[in-house]
């Protein structure tokens, strides 16, 4: 991987580490809050690229839609289903209310908050 993709996956990994547990981002909000505008695809390609065993909360990323990415049925679909009713995300037919669980950081939150980005992977 080249020096600057490497780059800005951990930009997009520490931004999902930061999502608390019982919510929910998607693809393009990750991308714009770690500063790569209309990288919602960016996104998906770093979480493709996850270090084995990575601690990051894949899990909590989503499509804007509010619908899980993957199809549905599939080992990856109830993988995620169940990783995110265990954190009390409710799904209802394979979509999730993101008025409800969608993560809104304020400002305060994305310029002073510590970053999971120096935790231990």
């Amino acid at each position: 991987m080249k020096a600057s993709t490497e780059n800005r996956n951990e930009r997009i990994w520490a931004t999902i580490r930061d999502i608390p547990e019982g919510f929910v981002a998607s693809y393009g909000q990750i991308a714009e809050i770690a500063g790569i505008p209309r990288g919602a695809r960016q996104v998906g390609y770093a979480l493709r690229h996850l270090p084995q065993g990575s601690k990051v909360p894949w899990y909590r990323v989503i499509q804007a839609s509010g619908n899980i990415a993957f199809a549905p049925g599939s080992d990856a679909f109830k993988e995620q289903s169940k990783r995110l009713k265990r954190e009390g995300v409710a799904i209802r037919s394979g979509r999730i209310d993101m008025k409800k669980y969608r993560w809104q950081p304020d400002l305060d939150e994305l310029l002073w908050k510590p970053t999971a980005a120096w935790d231990d992977e």
